[in-house]
């Protein structure tokens, strides 16, 4: 009985590991990876915007890589570092059974070509990466907010967004519709008397005898 292959189904192939992977990729696309590094049984690969969507159809179409399924694009905040924000595509192999990571780095200025066009799932991903981080995307045929309202303000995953956000939402039963406020954050103190009966009893207080 033959031994499982560690890379591709078919078992008459030579054995290949991911690290020979992220080499045929470079050596494809010269110039398109950054960075290329395997950890956790997973291949990460780093790019530009610029050559963002030659990589990605290259990891599609390659019949040595066959990533056909795009199963996430998630945003990650990096305040300190000038390119502060990292969007990240995970695809699956399912001929291959086996996932890439790919990353691109960008400022808050530098737009993302879009990826709908190579992955048609891209197009909501996108979406909530623009709602999220404000991250754009060049390209995009219906770019909107999809978690938050419309009107809303700001990017609630950044690291600088407060908290509490910018403002509140609540129904005005004399305007019969939702109206937008300031955030007012009126903090009662509250100063404990553990003699009323309502605080309850704890030991050591004179009422507990």
């Amino acid at each position: 009985m033959k031994e499982k292959a560690e890379w591709g189904c078919d078992m008459n192939e030579p054995r290949t590991t991911l690290e020979s992977l992220s080499e045929h990729v470079d050596k494809s696309l010269s110039g398109a990876v950054l960075d290329g590094t395997v950890a956790k049984g997973e291949l990460t690969l780093v790019t530009m915007p610029s050559q963002l969507l030659s990589l990605l159809q290259f990891l599609r179409d390659d019949a040595g890589c066959q990533f056909r399924q795009l199963m996430d694009i998630c945003g990650v905040d990096y305040p300190d570092r000038p390119q502060r924000f990292e969007v990240v595509y995970n695809l699956l192999s399912l001929h291959h059974n086996s996932r890439v990571r790919v990353k691109v780095r960008v400022d808050e200025q530098t737009p993302v070509p879009s990826a709908n066009d190579l992955f048609p799932a891209a197009g909501w991903f996108e979406r909530e990466v623009w709602d999220m981080y404000g991250v754009y995307f060049a390209g995009h045929p219906d770019l909107r907010r999809i978690l938050t309202d419309y009107g809303f303000d700001g990017h609630p995953q950044r690291r600088d967004f407060p908290l509490t956000g910018y403002v509140e939402l609540r129904y005005d039963e004399e305007k019969k519709r939702v109206v937008y406020e300031p955030v007012k954050l009126s903090q009662a103190y509250r100063t404990f008397d553990f003699m009323s009966p309502w605080e309850g009893v704890l030991p050591g207080d004179e009422k507990a005898a």
